[in-house]
């Protein structure tokens, strides 16, 4: 069973895993992640595990600070970054699951919250369509990100 939990730094073994070459062009580490969010230290950034079972499998970042802002005007947006999963437990449909669950989580802990954003590269296929699969949409707007042209998607809640 696939479930969402705020981090925590038990959780870092589990979520501390190498991405491969490709996949690291599209998304950072949760290491990473979680340092950027710890540095910020304004509030704003909420680190996600995503468990199978009581098994970390893999990470995101929820960002309500002023990044979400290129992607659109809605403040009550939340923007969702560096999605992973564990290699070791890619192919078993656990990110399309933990998407799935991801607006339920925002809806019951940040209340006032009403649409989630993300921007995902033209070249990440698999994680554009899982994107369009549970929900979000694309509505032709791009931006330039570190690896490429980025599609800019959303989600209403």
């Amino acid at each position: 069973m696939i479930h969402l939990e705020f981090y925590k730094p038990e959780d870092f073994s589990g979520v501390n895993y190498t991405l491969d070459d490709v996949q690291s062009q599209y998304t950072s580490t949760a290491e990473f992640a979680i340092e950027r969010i710890r540095e910020r230290n304004d509030g704003k950034g909420f680190s996600v595990t995503i468990f199978e079972n009581e098994n970390p499998a893999g990470y995101f970042a929820l960002d309500f600070g002023d990044d979400k802002l290129d992607l659109t005007h809605n403040p009550k947006s939340v923007l969702l970054r560096s999605l992973s999963i564990n290699p070791d437990f890619q192919g078993r449909g656990i990110g399309k699951a933990a998407m799935s669950l991801v607006d339920d989580f925002v809806k019951n802990h940040f209340k006032d919250c009403d649409e989630i954003v993300l921007a995902v590269n033209e070249n990440n296929i698999s994680a554009y369509e899982l994107y369009i699969k549970v929900g979000y949409i694309f509505e032709g707007k791009t931006r330039m990100g570190r690896s490429g042209p980025q599609r800019l998607m959303y989600k209403k809640l």
